[in-house]
Formats: structure tokens, C-alpha cells, sequence
């Protein structure tokens, strides 16, 4: 090998260094250092990702299918193949589908869901998934706080279920739950119906309170009343529902709603993947 290759060798040695080493930064500092979460675009269902500043990542459901992977190589530093944590707000397929093609992509540690039970077989195979590659399962319960930067306080705060739900249908059982960081927030509820946001309003309405909602049930009529909405006062609505889907989500109740209380928008079906970042002080839209 002349001396002109050598070089050549050399050069492209250190480029591979150097770019090993960006990518072992940016996993270890999140997105600029900054709290990220993602409303990815998988149809008509639900799937968040969430990376914390120290680089701890969960997703908050998984959509129907395997179309959540294009979704997080999207997302997610390249050739990172390990998520800290799955949650599952409730265990119909448009939430858990796409579970199974992140455990067989991903090494996943821990798992968390609500305690509803389906007789599915999309909800049997990720059971059996979880069981098989040793994943830490914890029921969620009111009061639990889901750790995700400890440095910075940033942590899932669990205000729905606050009881046994195992018998109940796996909306009304649906996790609901509130990002947190500094003086910003974030409310996700699932499938969660009215009847439930209604008893929340009983329990602490002043929790409620946050900067962006999730809108429950893609956007349903049977979520999202106008008092849950109004004890929330988001800065923004986001919500994740598929392009022409057979339901009709968002339904045009809740978009009145939404709109008569002037809470802006942000639609999967029509702005695809919704992402945002926070400081502790203020959340801004990203186009990551």
C-alpha cells in the first residue's frame, strides 16, 4: 500500500471516530439538551416518544403496526437500538400493535401498563414478548412518578388509574398522565372517555392544569368535554388520529370544543409527526 492510501486509511479512520463519538454525545444529551417529545405519524392510533436531556427515552404507546419503526429511525439517534421503557395506555391494537415490532427491534427494560385486560391476540403476543425477554412489568397507579432525568427533575407523573381496572373496559381503564419539567407540562390520557376526565375533575382540577393536551380517543366525541378542557387551558391540542380513518376522529364535537375555547389544533392526519422540546420554561415546535 503506497503512502498516498495510508493517509487515505488514516483520514477516513478518524471520520469514523469522530462520528462514533457524535453519536455516543447526542445519546447522552438528548436534543440539545433539551426535554423532546414526538407525536409520531402512524395512522390512526397512538404513539409518543418522549428522550429526556440525559438521554433516557420511553414511548408512550406503539400505534397498530410495524409502521412505528419508520417512525423512530426518524426520531431517535442512529443505531441506537435500546428504549428504557414501553407504556401502554390501554391494550387495544391501535395502541400496543406496533409493541411487538419494537421488542423484537429493541432491547426494552421495563414495562407499564394500566392492569386493563384484552382477549386479543395482538395483546397475548406482547404479554408473551414482555415475559420472554425478562421486562420489568409495573402497573401504573395515581400518585406513581415515572423517573425519566433525575438531575433535572423531569419525571411521568400517573393520575388515572387509581385502582384495580382489570374488569373494566380498557378505555375507561386507560392510563392518563402528566410530563413534567421545570414550569412545563404535558397531559396524555389514551383512550380515556368522559366519564373519567369528569372524575378527575373531582379528585384535583388544578393538576389538570398544563401547557399541551393530548386529546383523548384520537379526537372522539366520547373525550375531551369542556370542562376537562377548560381545567387543563393548554397552550395547544394535539391530535393523533389516521388520514381519512373509518371513525371520523377527530369528531367535529370536539374540535368545537377545542375551537370555542380557543385551543389551537395540531392534527397527525394533517401536519404528520408533531414533535416539540422544553427548557423547564417554555416548550417550541421542532421539525426533528
Amino acid at each position: 500500500m503506497d503512502k498516498r492510501k495510508k493517509i487515505a486509511f488514516v483520514f477516513l479512520g478518524i471520520l469514523v471516530l469522530i462520528s462514533v463519538s457524535f453519536l455516543f454525545i447526542s445519546r447522552s444529551t438528548g436534543h440539545h439538551g433539551r426535554l423532546f417529545i414526538s407525536f409520531l405519524n402512524i395512522g390512526q392510533g397512538d404513539a409518543i416518544y418522549i428522550e429526556a436531556p440525559n438521554g433516557r427515552q420511553i414511548m408512550i404507546d406503539g400505534g397498530p403496526d410495524e409502521v412505528v419503526l419508520r417512525e423512530l429511525g426518524r426520531v431517535m439517534p442512529m443505531f441506537d437500538r435500546s428504549i428504557d421503557a414501553i407504556l401502554i395506555t390501554n391494550p387495544d391494537k391501535d395502541h400496543i400493535g406496533g409493541f411487538i415490532n419494537i421488542m423484537q427491534k429493541y432491547k426494552v427494560d421495563d414495562i407499564i401498563e394500566p392492569g386493563t385486560i384484552s382477549p386479543s391476540d395482538t395483546y397475548k403476543t406482547v404479554e408473551s414478548l414482555a415475559k420472554k425477554d425478562g421486562l420489568r412489568q409495573t402497573i401504573a397507579r395515581r400518585g406513581m412518578n415515572i423517573m425519566l432525568d433525575k438531575d433535572r427533575n423531569i419525571y411521568l407523573h400517573i393520575l388515572f388509574p387509581d385502582r384495580d381496572v382489570s374488569k373494566l373496559a380498557t378505555n375507561d381503564g386507560s392510563i392518563v398522565a402528566k410530563l413534567v419539567y421545570g414550569d412545563t407540562s404535558v397531559l396524555l390520557q389514551g383512550d380515556s372517555p368522559q366519564n373519567i376526565e369528569k372524575y378527575l375533575l373531582t379528585l384535583n382540577p388544578a393538576e389538570l392544569d398544563t401547557d399541551i393536551l393530548k386529546t383523548g380517543h384520537h379526537g372522539s366525541r366520547t373525550s375531551t368535554s369542556k370542562e376537562y378542557v377548560e381545567a387543563a387551558s393548554p397552550d395547544f391540542a394535539v391530535i393523533s388520529c389516521g388520514v381519512d380513518n373509518s371513525y371520523g376522529h377527530p369528531h367535529k364535537e370536539t374540535l368545537d370544543t377545542l375551537n370555542s375555547l380557543n385551543v389551537p389544533i395540531l392534527r397527525t392526519d394533517l401536519l404528520g409527526r408533531i414533535s416539540f422540546e422544553s427548557d423547564g420554561k417554555v416548550w417550541e415546535r421542532t421539525n426533528f
